[in-house]
């Protein structure tokens, strides 16, 4: 058993130090947790993420954005299923290319292949389906 100060883990919460005993797997976790704290604080001084919110590393993200609520994820799919619905009710042609694009991450080229038609007959049926879901939105 190890003697731990609370005082010391909590400085919010404990004003007066406050002693307790520990077992040894407690006592690792804690100092695991400590370590993983100062490696993210040398990540983001060596990444400058104190400095630009702009940087393209990532760790401003991690320090900005708050986890998901489930309410806040309810939304999100329920949004993504009007605009898949919104998609469906395009013209055939409209609909799979843009589901083709979007949805399956295919290319212009590809999909202009795959359909054996101009890349330029692609794009325009998709700028045209897009701007009539604008309007749905």
């Amino acid at each position: 058993m190890k003697k731990i100060n609370l005082r010391e883990l909590y400085p919010d919460v404990y004003t007066t130090d406050f002693f307790i005993d520990v077992t040894e797997e407690v006592m690792e976790t804690i100092r695991v947790a400590e370590r993983a704290e100062a490696a993210y604080e040398r990540k983001m001084y060596r990444y400058k993420a104190q400095y630009s919110l702009d940087c393209e590393n990532g760790i401003e993200n991690a320090v900005l954005l708050k986890p998901q609520t489930p309410e806040m994820v309810l939304e999100e799919k329920q949004f993504q299923e009007q605009v898949y619905a919104a998609v469906m009710k395009l013209p055939e042609k409209q609909a799979k290319r843009i589901y083709a694009r979007y949805y399956l991450g295919m290319t212009v080229n590809e999909i202009a292949e795959v359909e054996g038609v101009d890349p330029s007959r692609v794009r325009d049926s998709i700028r045209r389906g897009l701007k009539q879901l604008a309007k749905y939105f």
